[in-house]
């Protein structure tokens, strides 16, 4: 795919593990009206060359799908194995059954045993009716082709854990990062849009803190940034947009943008 060729980005869910609202909590956050303080768990699609490519598939899968209308996806590519980027996975079938077609994974050795012990059943030789169709197509840290359209990934730490972002073109996106190594920015320069976490204000373990993240944006220069993987402990959205600089945004729920 040429850099050049537009790629449509509608961001699926963009919150952290709990989601936000959280069960139980009666922060202001939580209580908000405000449907840009609601975040499903993240995730992102990418509409690229007439394909629809989604980047992991959470606990909110069917309703980001059933939300936003999708009737085709060409692939999934996935960041990383923990549950709120893989549990959705069973509900791919339903593209299986409507198209008639296995559906493509893109996804480290690590992942895919992470998917083999979250879902056992996908990975067994004789599988039962019903389970998903999928093929797995094992990545590192080359760029890829999936139909034409070239994924660069690139290699964030999750505190410990290595976790794959992806630049297609002139749009990178990074979820659960505490750092990014030296090596790794060099992919990610020249990027018109820059997506990346921030859990919240004060420093995480394994996440950028709000400053962390906005300190990395400085430093990596893309024309525009949106901060993804949002706690309930950021604040109210519109309190937090308010004190960024022009170029940053908070994403929400449902947000769609054009690179």
């Amino acid at each position: 795919m040429a850099d050049k060729q537009p790629i449509d980005v509608t961001f699926l869910g963009t919150g952290t593990s709990t989601g936000v609202p959280v069960v139980a909590c009666d922060c202001v956050v939580c209580r908000s009206n405000d449907p840009k303080d609601h975040r499903l768990r993240t995730s992102v699609m990418l509409e690229a060359s007439g394909q629809h490519f989604v980047i992991d598939c959470g606990p909110d899968f069917r309703y980001q799908m059933i939300r936003e209308g999708v009737e085709d996806l060409s692939a999934i590519l996935f960041t990383h194995g923990h549950r709120d980027h893989i549990a959705g996975l069973d509900d791919v079938r339903a593209f299986n059954y409507v198209l008639n077609k296995t559906v493509d994974i893109y996804a480290s050795a690590g992942v895919i045993e992470a998917i083999n012990k979250e879902f056992p059943y996908i990975m067994q030789e004789k599988r039962f009716f019903g389970a998903p169709q999928l093929n797995f197509c094992e990545i590192d840290h080359k760029p890829f082709l999936v139909n034409g359209v070239k994924f660069t990934p690139v290699e964030v730490m999750h505190h410990k854990m290595r976790v794959f972002g992806f630049r297609v073109g002139d749009f990178t996106y990074i979820t659960d990062a505490s750092h990014i190594p030296v090596q790794e920015k060099e992919k990610i320069r020249g990027s018109r849009v820059l997506v990346i976490n921030a859990l919240r204000k004060s420093k995480h373990i394994s996440h950028f803190s709000l400053s962390e993240a906005l300190e990395e944006i400085a430093g990596l220069k893309p024309q525009q940034a949106y901060i993804t993987h949002l706690s309930h402990f950021m604040g109210l959205h519109e309190s937090i947009q308010n004190s960024l600089p022009d170029n940053v945004f908070l994403a929400y729920d449902g947000l769609k943008i054009r690179v």
